[in-house]
């Protein structure tokens, strides 16, 4: 199993941002099936004010190109994700057409 740390904004605007939670309070079924074949197990994400931070799990032979050809090619993957980015924004670092970017992870404890 393998650990993804990733990071997002939403559009700073308390209407939309408590929309996309409620999208996320009940995510279409297809989304969901569609994040089982790519091989991610867990999923989780976290705000504070616009900025999210999802943590997923996955299998090992899992790769963000593949799960890309996946959503490429399911049309309402293609249709939630239209969808959400009329709530989302990239990060001021991002590179046109890039949204969920990989953080780095800079500390480790374990006791």
């Amino acid at each position: 199993m393998n650990r993804q740390c990733l990071a997002l904004d939403l559009k700073d605007d308390p209407v939309l941002i408590a929309k996309y939670e409620e999208y996320h309070r009940s995510v279409w079924p297809e989304i969901l099936d569609s994040l089982r074949a790519s091989g991610i197990t867990n999923m989780e994400i976290y705000r504070i004010s616009n900025r999210l931070f999802m943590i997923i799990e996955t299998t090992d032979d899992f790769s963000f190109e593949k799960k890309a050809k996946m959503d490429a090619e399911n049309a309402r993957v293609q249709e939630w994700e239209v969808l959400m980015w009329d709530y989302q924004q990239a990060l001021p670092i991002a590179k046109p057409g890039e949204k969920w970017l990989p953080m780095e992870k800079i500390f480790d404890f374990s006791a």
